[in-house]
């Protein structure tokens, strides 16, 4: 149903990544493994957090936090991707846009924040290890993680009322398989250049400041392993910090593009929205902590409590 220029538009089409029915049929598949993988992913390293004692550090606290907030930015949106996949109808009302909006706003701007804080984390630990216990509390690692999701709660809102305030009277056919901010502008009945500058202040601010300390703190680690005598303890580190800024490229590269270029097309736009929707909730737990030594033991113990006479 398209609204017509007098009334207030109330419902909303997804057009989705395909029209093709074969297409989206692979997407399906495709979309439905990468979901379970996160959902099993980040279960899995959330309930190692919790019940095993040699896990309760600032590193997986950290990662707890960000397993949190990948479960629910990915729950958010590739169910509804899903059930979409396979219907006819892609219809989403006003109100349920603007939640799932605001919610994935609040999640991955909590991403952006938590991405740094943990980054800062790995600099204090690998260049300051004699004084980390007293730099990174258990205070300051709660301070630290309540103001990733406070900044994500408020860049939220910011951007989220200045895109819902605008009326939305015209065409109400969004070219993306979610709500998304800056496919949500292109159908406002108004001139929405007050709105983009102030997301792509908000982008500064949550996206360019981040991304900044990150790579400040990786060039400071990177400085630190070189100089380390161990030619192993060096390979490790590296190897350790490449998958990590990898992770960090592939989300902040295309939120970035999605939120600051204005001038990228919105096929463009969607295909990168793939990336830190459902790849990188998906990479996080298997990259930041599943790789890792004290994870393995981990599960190796879950599973000994688990299936005692099979382990």
């Amino acid at each position: 149903m398209r609204e017509t220029n007098q009334t207030q538009v109330t419902e909303f089409f997804l057009l989705g990544l395909s029209d093709n029915p074969h297409t989206q049929q692979l997407l399906f598949i495709l979309f439905l493994g990468i979901y379970l993988v996160t959902v099993v992913g980040n279960l899995l390293l959330m309930s190692l957090v919790l019940v095993d004692s040699l896990l309760h550090t600032p590193m997986y606290f950290f990662l707890c936090n960000l397993s949190l907030a990948d479960l629910c930015f990915s729950t958010n949106i590739a169910p509804q991707a899903l059930v979409h996949m396979l219907s006819r109808k892609k219809v989403i009302s006003f109100t349920r846009c603007a939640a799932q909006l605001l919610i994935q706003l609040i999640l991955g701007a909590t991403q952006c924040a938590l991405l740094a804080v943990m980054s800062y984390d790995r600099y204090a630990a690998i260049c300051n290890p004699l004084h980390y216990s007293s730099i990174m509390t258990w205070r300051v690692c709660v301070q630290l993680a309540a103001g990733s999701w406070t900044t994500g709660i408020l860049v939220a809102v910011v951007d989220t009322t200045f895109t819902l305030m605008l009326p939305y009277r015209g065409s109400n056919s969004i070219e993306h398989f979610f709500c998304e901010a800056p496919a949500l502008l292109s159908l406002a009945s108004t001139d929405t250049w007050i709105s983009e500058m102030a997301i792509f202040l908000i982008g500064v601010v949550i996206l360019l400041t981040p991304v900044s300390l990150i790579l400040v703190s990786y060039g400071h680690i990177i400085v630190t392993v070189v100089r380390m005598k161990s030619a192993a303890g060096r390979l490790k580190a590296f190897s350790t910090c490449g998958s990590h800024l990898v992770v960090v490229i592939l989300f902040y590269g295309s939120a970035i593009v999605t939120y600051m270029t204005p001038k990228s097309s919105k096929e463009q736009k969607k295909l990168l929205s793939v990336f830190y929707t459902t790849v990188t909730p998906m990479l996080n737990p298997l990259i930041y902590s599943l790789r890792n030594k004290d994870v393995k033991g981990a599960v190796r113990k879950l599973a000994a409590r688990i299936f005692p006479y099979m382990v």
